[in-house]
């Protein structure tokens, strides 16, 4: 039976594609049962829909944060979501949502974890001289970035590397990585 994955998004949801894509792959252990979106403007959800995907917005604003979190879990559980997968999701997640889903939350970071955590890691690896950047799918836990690393990717740092250029060949490696990390994490 394969394990049924729920997808947190924010935007585009280019990561979330990459796994809705290899879901469809017949020997794939996973499927999407949902892709939820703090942004219910968010293009990956269109994509989602248009794909036959079952969507979930919800927008955070003017509520508190547990309630919002309260509805995405909600909605998680009755699609019959086991694992959640993060794709791109920009908000940060309580410690009781992550407790709530404990051992069950993967994400891509893109960055050679531990190195990195957080924000504008393409123009900090840059900064620091590094030759490899490249990308590392981990468990959630409520340190930021913190979690057991399940599968990591490298990617040179060229000379005239902007964040950008940089960013965008991580990016394809995210989409190779992140399905193969996921398939391997909820088949062990």
């Amino acid at each position: 039976m394969k394990a049924k994955v729920g997808i947190l998004i924010s935007g585009r949801g280019s990561n979330m594609i990459a796994l809705a894509e290899a879901a469809r792959d017949p020997a794939c252990p996973f499927k999407i049962t949902l892709v939820a979106s703090d942004k219910p403007e968010a293009p990956g959800l269109a994509w989602a829909r248009d794909h036959g995907l079952r969507t979930f917005a919800q927008s955070p604003k003017g509520l508190p944060k547990a309630e919002y979190e309260a509805a995405i879990d909600s909605a998680l559980r009755a699609a019959g979501t086991e694992y959640v997968a993060l794709a791109g999701y920009m908000r940060l997640l309580t410690d009781d949502f992550v407790a709530r889903w404990r051992g069950r939350i993967v994400n891509i970071h893109p960055s050679l974890l531990p190195k990195y955590k957080g924000l504008d890691t393409h123009q900090r690896a840059i900064d620091a001289g590094d030759t490899i950047a490249g990308c590392s799918v981990h468990i959630v836990t409520e340190e930021l970035d913190g979690g057991d690393v399940l599968g990591q990717a490298e990617v040179p740092i060229l000379p005239g590397d902007t964040a950008d250029t940089l960013a965008t060949r991580v990016l394809a490696e995210e989409h190779r990585l992140y399905a193969r990390a996921l398939a391997d994490f909820v088949a062990r």
